[in-house]
């Protein structure tokens, strides 16, 4: 079992969020299955308040990169903090999101709320936050890179998307193999003594 383990969390360690993709169309049955592990999540009264969609449309993904572009000039423009802007320098990010449109895939995560066609939720952002977090996983152990994209605000997204409005967006994954000259940068994780307690 430690074995197992052990080699399961170096698989993962191997693991980078990337902004350069190949337009390299991908298997949708991989897609398809990493969503399906997804799904697997616990949530809260197993309510499963999460829908993901899944846009491979060229013209949708090229409506999708112009609206979050234009939340993210006024992003790094008026709405972040200094502190915030010096927080995500090292990761060299701006406006520009060409991801969502050169990926092959992009999905968008949504979360369920009490609406016509589904009942009271409880705990949604923890549930749909565990899902996404086992979509990254397996998506990963397929071979595939992803990236976490949270334009602010986000409910363009059900326009572009064609979502109703008990959904509301939680986070924009594009998907596919890395460009061939993607570079990621050298991001330090902290070390296991500093996340693992023992009381």
């Amino acid at each position: 079992m430690e074995r197992t383990a052990r080699t399961f969390a170096d698989r993962m360690a191997a693991r980078r969020s990337i902004r350069h993709f190949s337009p390299q169309p991908v298997p949708m049955g991989v897609i398809e299955e990493a969503i399906r592990a997804a799904a697997t999540a616990p949530s809260g009264a197993n309510l499963q308040p999460w829908r993901f969609v899944v846009v491979t449309d060229a013209a949708r993904k090229r409506r999708l990169r112009e609206a979050a572009e234009a939340e993210e000039r006024e992003f790094y423009a008026r709405r972040a903090s200094t502190e915030w802007l010096e927080a995500l320098a090292p990761i060299g990010t701006d406006w520009h999101k060409p991801f969502l449109e050169v990926a092959p895939v992009v999905i968008v995560v949504f979360e369920v709320h009490q609406g016509p066609r589904s009942p009271k939720p409880y705990y949604v952002k923890e549930s749909v936050g565990i899902a996404v977090g086992v979509l990254i996983t397996a998506l990963h152990h397929a071979g595939l890179a992803t990236l976490t994209h949270t334009p602010s605000p986000m409910r363009f997204l059900n326009e572009v998307c064609g979502r109703p409005p008990e959904e509301r967006p939680y986070v924009v994954m594009p998907v596919g193999y890395p460009a061939p000259d993607a570079t990621v940068p050298d991001l330090v994780r902290k070390p296991l003594p500093e996340v693992l307690i023992r009381p």
